[in-house]
């Protein structure tokens, strides 16, 4: 089995996997780190997003083994020790979450899109949130959160 090394969430990690390991699986199964989800499998709903050298992916759709060297973060590596951050912080305030099944992954897919437009338009983070799907809630407090945490983020 090949042996990979990576920092996840700022920690450095080595572990022998399975050459067919997926990065979802290594996050949940073989670090615990459950925030998170595996939703369809297919990389249709977005609920697995991470962070890899700081771009959004999709981690149902990346093996492990190549993320071999990478900085990976998930949602457990983007909120403060105490609290949430402020994206988080505006999803709870505006009731972008029902379920919360695809908050881990809508918030990191957002982040990635504040952060190369930090004044997203409503438009802008509808389109930035077309690969991530919720089935429970309305998008429209979904993109009053991300609006929301964009100006709290910029100050």
């Amino acid at each position: 089995m090949p042996k990979i090394a990576l920092s996840v969430n700022s920690q450095p990690v080595s572990h022998d996997v399975e050459g067919r390991l997926l990065l979802v699986d290594f996050i949940r199964e073989v670090l615990g780190l459950t925030g998170t989800h595996v939703g369809c499998d297919t990389s249709q709903c977005g609920a697995c997003v991470v962070h890899v050298n700081g771009q959004p992916v999709k981690s149902c759709t990346l093996l492990a083994v190549q993320a071999d060297g990478a900085d990976v973060t998930t949602i457990e590596g983007v909120s403060p020790d105490q609290g949430l951050n402020p994206l988080q912080q505006a999803f709870h305030e505006k009731h972008g979450l029902q379920c919360g099944f695809c908050t881990p992954g809508m918030v990191m897919t957002a982040m990635a899109l504040i952060e190369d437009n930090p004044d997203p338009s409503d438009a802008d983070i509808r389109h930035g949130l077309e690969g991530n799907i919720c089935r429970c809630t309305g998008y429209q407090n979904i993109v009053e959160a991300v609006r929301t945490g964009a100006k709290v983020m910029r100050g």
